[in-house]
């Protein structure tokens, strides 16, 4: 059985990832940094860890060999800042945490993940989630841009450096979507989105990235590598 691991479990995201490749038939071992997970199935594994650890990214490496046919990579873990600061006031300490953690820590994983499927010969599929702040500016948060712009980097690298060993790396690039990253902000997005920000009028959900994760895991887009999804509604379009 196929396993795949998914990081930022117990997030919206990442929780909705992990619920549906298991109702697909995978094995998944998933990692966050809470105490322990409610995801309820004989074919999930929980890891406690953080990805910008060393020792973290070791273990939920070891769970996925020990679990099944490590297939699988979804790189969902992510923070924001903690305080919304104007890009003039950004801290070296906020600076440091977040990309530690969005970008530092996915790059390794990916680095780490990408040894063990080389080795095991079977080809695989790397998911990186980014963000439309990869390419949208938003300077009380300057720091979460430069980080998901640094995501988008590292899924071009490895896409480019694992295409010889039958190993698709893709990322998607949310949009607005309904997660507790987003909930101190409804309002704000609320309003956003009922002035026309996103043409199709609703707030993304979980399961509108955990279904192009999982059509990027199962062989549908075995061509493709290197690519950016973007799953917004629309709102990246440019309208007059």
């Amino acid at each position: 059985m196929k396993t795949a691991i998914v990081t930022g479990v117990l997030g919206g995201i990442g929780r909705a990832a992990a619920s549906m490749l298991l109702e697909k038939g995978w094995r998944v071992a998933g990692m966050d940094v809470g105490e322990k997970s409610d995801i309820d199935s004989t074919n999930f594994t929980y890891v406690q860890g953080d990805i910008s650890d060393k020792a973290s990214r070791e273990r939920i490496i070891a769970a996925a060999l020990e679990t099944g046919e490590f297939t699988a990579l979804i790189n969902v873990a992510g923070v924001a800042p903690k305080v919304r600061a104007d890009l003039l006031d950004m801290t070296e300490e906020s600076y440091d945490r977040v990309m530690g953690i969005n970008t530092k820590g996915t790059l390794f994983l990916t680095q780490a993940a990408a040894k063990e499927l080389i080795r095991l010969g079977n080809g695989g599929y790397i998911v990186n989630i980014s963000s439309c702040s990869a390419y949208t500016s938003s300077v009380s948060r300057g720091e979460y841009c430069i980080s998901k712009a640094g995501v988008s980097m590292i899924t071009k690298l490895f896409a480019d450096r694992l295409a010889g060993d039958g190993i698709t790396v893709n990322e998607i690039c949310p949009g607005i979507i309904a997660t507790g990253m987003t909930a101190a902000v409804k309002d704000k997005y609320d309003k956003l989105i009922g002035e026309g920000l996103v043409p199709v009028k609703r707030w993304g959900q979980p399961e509108d990235i955990a279904r192009a994760i999982c059509a990027l895991c199962d062989g549908t887009f075995g061509y493709t590598t290197g690519e950016s999804i973007i799953v917004d509604g629309g709102m990246h379009i440019r309208r007059l």
